[in-house]
């Protein structure tokens, strides 16, 4: 753990990294798994809720005895009608999530949560709306890569943008950490970002 360590980040994404980076947090990461799967009937936002603070709670228990920071775990659901798009296992599964959301408004909802001696969490929901796809450009995307880890089966931040018309809400939430609502945690647990 560095010097300057003030929170550990319980999450394998680059890009939650790098929001943490942005905003000039410094944290350690933690490497937790949990099981992801949804309950029968669980609402979306209790998923992304439940699922960020399960990952907050293992990264905690993952640490020595000697513990004495936060740890804070995120999860992000891509919500199209009643459907709540995980990440693809294969290329089928990712032309039908971007098939679905073509020429549609989806939500994606981001939640954060930080573990110390207390538990919050702070969910962020946005609509994001994309244009028509066509199965060219589908299978295309597809063939980048990009799409393999992503919730939802894009990337915001990467070539996906091109596909995006519009966005209301909290971009850094779509990309998977909503900092408004991470600094709005830290500062609550006496962390100051500025």
């Amino acid at each position: 753990m560095g010097d300057s360590t003030v929170v550990y980040l319980a999450s394998r994404s680059p890009r939650r990294r790098e929001l943490l980076q942005q905003i000039g947090v410094s944290f350690d990461v933690i490497d937790v798994d949990i099981e992801e799967g949804r309950s029968q009937g669980e609402a979306a936002d209790a998923y992304v809720a439940r699922l960020a603070l399960e990952k907050a709670r293992a990264g905690r228990d993952a640490l020595p005895g000697d513990r004495v920071l936060p740890v804070l775990g995120a999860d992000t659901a891509v919500v199209a009608g009643d459907s709540v798009l995980g990440k693809p296992h294969d290329r089928d599964a990712a032309d039908a999530m971007l098939a679905l959301l073509s020429g549609r408004t989806h939500r994606v909802l981001t939640a954060v949560a930080l573990v110390a001696d207390g538990e919050a969490v702070r969910t962020s929901s946005s609509n994001v709306t994309f244009r028509t796809l066509t199965g060219s450009e589908r299978a295309a995307y597809w063939a980048t890569g990009e799409p393999a880890d992503k919730a939802g089966g894009y990337a915001i931040q990467g070539l996906a943008a091109v596909f995006i018309s519009r966005i209301e809400g909290s971009y850094s939430g779509v990309m998977g950490l909503p900092l408004y609502e991470t600094a709005a945690l830290l500062q609550a647990s006496g962390i100051n970002i500025i």
